[in-house]
């Protein structure tokens, strides 16, 4: 099983892990790429992140 490491809730459904999108429109880093973020649904620690991909022109998805 896994468990949150702050809280010690067990992680079994999608739904105990909230995914969050981040791009550059959000201001969070000046970069066309998609970043993304898990965290747990009871307490909301990051528990994971990664990249996606770039964003042609800012405005669609794929390789640039």
């Amino acid at each position: 099983m896994v468990h949150c490491p702050d809280c010690g809730t067990t992680l079994t459904e999608a739904a105990d892990i909230d995914f969050t999108e981040t791009d550059a429109e959000m201001g969070f880093i000046a970069a066309s790429k998609r970043f993304y973020t898990a965290s747990c649904a009871a307490c909301g620690t990051t528990i994971g992140s990664g990249v996606a991909g770039a964003k042609a022109g800012g405005a669609g998805g794929g390789a640039v």
